[in-house]
C-alpha cells in the first residue's frame, strides 16, 4: 500500500501545473478497457499504440513477444511509455490466461469475421482488444480463445487498415461512449494513489535522493 503522505512529499517538488495535470489525467484513466498487441513485427507500430493508449486514457497495454522481441520507440510513443503501463507477455497463450484472470472478455479485431460491428460493441464489459501482425493478423490461439469478434465497418476496395489506425479508430469510439455512460469506469482511489507515486517518481530528478531524505526523517 502505497503511503498517501508520501505521494503529497515527492508532489510538493512538482510544479502546482504538473500536480494539477497528473489529476486532471487520471480522472480520465480507465482500465475498464485494456490493449493487446501479438507479435508486431514493425516496432513504429507497437510504439503509435502505445500512444493512442495514452490520447485515449488506457491505462495497460499488453505486448505479446513471442517472435518479435522489441523495445518501445521513444520517439514514435512520444513520451506514452512514461504514462501507459507496459504489460510484457512471453507467449500468447499465457497472455491470454493472464487477461482473462483479470476479468476481461478477448476480442478479436478482424476484418475477415463479421460478428460484431464497432458501432454496435456492448461496452459494459470488461474489454481486451487484441491487434495482430501487420500481414498474418492474429493468430489462431487468439481466434480459438476469443470472446468476441470485432470488425471496423469500411465502404473502399481495401479491407483492412494499418494496426496503429485501426487501435486508434476503436479505441476513440469505445472510450467515448464510456465516458457517456454509467459505467464505473475510472480507476480506483487506490490505483490512482500508485499512479501519482508511479508518475513522480519518473517525473522527479535525483528521486531517490529524496525518497532516502523522506525516509531519513521519519527515524
Amino acid at each position: 500500500m502505497i503511503d498517501e503522505k508520501l505521494v503529497t512529499y515527492l508532489e510538493s517538488y512538482l510544479t502546482k501545473h504538473r500536480v494539477m495535470r497528473f489529476n486532471e489525467v487520471l480522472k480520465n484513466r480507465t482500465k475498464h478497457f485494456t490493449v493487446a498487441t501479438e507479435d508486431v513485427y514493425q516496432l513504429h507500430n507497437t510504439s503509435a499504440v502505445m500512444r493512442t493508449c495514452d490520447v485515449f486514457g488506457i491505462q495497460e497495454l499488453h505486448v505479446i513477444e513471442e517472435l518479435n522481441v522489441k523495445r518501445i520507440d521513444r520517439e514514435i510513443a512520444m513520451g506514452a511509455q512514461k504514462w501507459v503501463d507496459l504489460m510484457r507477455h512471453n507467449s500468447t497463450k499465457q497472455a491470454i490466461e493472464s487477461i482473462k484472470k483479470q476479468g476481461y472478455q478477448i476480442v478479436a479485431t478482424t476484418p475477415h469475421i463479421h460478428e460484431c460491428s464497432l458501432n454496435s460493441f456492448d461496452i459494459s464489459k470488461k474489454s481486451c482488444f487484441f491487434f495482430g501482425r501487420e500481414t498474418e493478423g492474429l493468430s489462431d490461439e487468439v481466434l480459438e480463445h476469443a470472446d468476441q469478434f470485432l470488425t471496423i465497418p469500411m465502404v473502399g476496395f481495401t479491407e483492412s487498415l494499418n494496426i496503429s489506425v485501426s487501435a486508434a479508430i476503436i479505441l476513440q469510439e469505445v472510450t467515448q461512449q464510456l465516458r457517456a455512460s454509467k459505467i464505473d469506469w475510472q480507476l480506483s482511489s487506490n490505483d490512482i494513489l500508485e499512479k501519482r507515486f508511479d508518475w513522480c517518481k519518473k517525473t522527479i530528478k535525483s528521486v531517490d535522493a529524496i525518497l532516502e531524505r523522506y525516509n531519513t526523517e521519519l527515524l
